[in-house]
């Protein structure tokens, strides 16, 4: 059997976009510019167009006209323990395509908590936080994890070489081995799944998210922030509220 590998990240790669402020504004505009929005989109900007600029889409962000917010497209790469792709596609709201446990034999990594991971949870359902945990909660968890880990594995490879079906013989593996997709989104949609999915100060509407997915967003909204600066900005200002 191959080595069990255990990792407490997740990894999030950036693979391909096509986005931009300039897509929220030409798109905003046609509707009172016809084609020459198109023509404004490629011209030189100066202070007075940007200042322009950052008020129409703040104006957008603010007052929720959301389909400007459409017109791009960015794809990301994510390696995530099943329980966190299983959250993923709550969100109808983007493409994915996920490694297959039919198609492929699936590798012995698998996540386990990191000692700055929170194990306690109080409050009630919806409102709740999460504790950091006792030493000895820690060094559990740790050594429960790896263990169901180790033998399910075992059991996964002893199906395989007994000539059972991939499909079949996956069954026995949890929830926290890592799997592999591409998700692609526009704007719109990322901004809905950042406002659900990570936990800020000031935002109009708080997300009590679980820690491994807001993990993920956390690493998508670094990406965002570099590639559209203005709707990102504004965004923020706005109580983090998809439009």
């Amino acid at each position: 059997m191959s080595d069990v590998i255990f990792r407490s990240d997740v990894t999030v790669e950036l693979v391909r976009a096509n986005a931009s402020d300039q897509d929220v504004l030409f798109a905003a505009r046609v509707s009172t510019q016809g084609e020459q929005s198109l023509e404004a989109a490629t011209a030189n900007k100066d202070a007075d167009t940007d200042k322009r600029d950052r008020g129409l889409i703040n104006y957008l962000m603010r007052d929720r006209h959301g389909s400007p917010f459409e017109h791009n497209s960015m794809t990301f790469y994510v390696q995530a323990p099943i329980f966190v792709f299983r959250e993923f596609m709550r969100h109808r709201i983007a493409s994915y395509n996920e490694e297959s446990g039919r198609y492929k034999e699936l590798s012995p990594v698998f996540y386990v908590p990191g000692p700055d991971r929170n194990l306690v949870q109080t409050g009630k359902t919806g409102h709740y936080e999460f504790l950091p945990g006792s030493a000895e909660q820690i060094a559990l968890v740790e050594q429960e994890a790896r263990t169901a880990s180790v033998t399910a594995y075992e059991s996964y490879q002893r199906m395989l070489e007994a000539g059972v079906a991939r499909e079949v013989a996956r069954i026995v593996l949890p929830l926290n081995i890592y799997s592999s997709m591409y998700v692609t989104m526009n704007a719109r949609a990322l901004m809905n799944f950042l406002s659900l999915r990570t936990k800020r100060e000031g935002t109009h509407f708080p997300s009590f998210p679980q820690r491994e997915i807001e993990m993920c967003a956390e690493k998508m909204e670094d990406e965002f922030a570099k590639l559209m600066p203005y709707t990102y900005e504004t965004f923020n200002q706005n109580g983090r509220v998809a439009p």
